[in-house]
């Protein structure tokens, strides 16, 4: 499994014009292939006029499921060199749809490649992109006494505190890097003079603090 990767930062769209066909690329951050596919269909509701909605999506942190459509132009030339565009900025669980308004001057094939690849490129550099990191997920229990200080600490020194469970203990769902386990279980026997357990679950992506 992949340690990290790095995906879209928010949801947008960045415009371009080359002589006078208009490239609208909107990108999301999606979690599977239907949210990539409703995002397609949402755009193309939105611009029922365009000639072209082309579109590329990589999904996986390892990029395992990559897809791209040239919807109606030349073979080769939209939706080939957006994927590959999204693969060499190396994001993932990203769809990028490019609607074109045609000027009425043909671009050639080079000239559609680069303004196709290009739009995806510059989308990216204006959205910005964040890395998300490989997390354990981890339940500790705690007496009432000692819950409070713990998930002071837990939060002032940057661990992801998820949730916390008030009943007759308190549990603190936290998201742990791989490489700190260990770690973890000497500060939290020490915290609480080994009072507390340490129960781990799955794993998770996300930004510090927010897994």
């Amino acid at each position: 499994m992949q340690e990290q990767y790095r995906t879209l930062a928010r949801e947008g769209v960045h415009e371009i014009e080359i002589n006078k066909s208009r490239f609208l690329c909107a990108l999301a951050p999606v979690a599977n292939e239907t949210e990539a596919q409703d995002f397609i269909a949402r755009i193309r509701k939105e611009h029922p006029t365009a000639r072209h909605h082309c579109w590329a999506y990589v999904l996986g942190a390892d990029g395992g499921v990559q897809k791209a459509s040239d919807d109606g132009e030349p073979g080769g030339t939209a939706g080939v060199p957006m994927l590959q565009m999204l693969l060499r900025r190396e994001v993932r669980y990203v769809v990028a749809v490019v609607t074109r308004y045609f000027g009425g001057v043909k671009l050639g094939a080079g000239g559609l490649i680069r303004a196709y690849a290009g739009v995806v490129g510059e989308a990216l550099d204006t959205l910005g992109t964040v890395t998300r990191q490989r997390f354990r997920l981890a339940t500790v229990t705690v007496d009432h006494q000692r819950a409070g200080r713990v998930e002071n600490d837990l939060r002032t020194t940057g661990r992801a505190v998820r949730e916390v469970t008030y009943g007759a203990e308190v549990r603190i769902e936290v998201g742990l890097p791989e490489a700190e386990l260990d770690a973890f279980r000497g500060w939290l026997a020490d915290a609480t003079a080994g009072t507390a357990r340490l129960e781990l679950g799955g794993e998770a992506y996300g930004e510090a603090g927010e897994v």
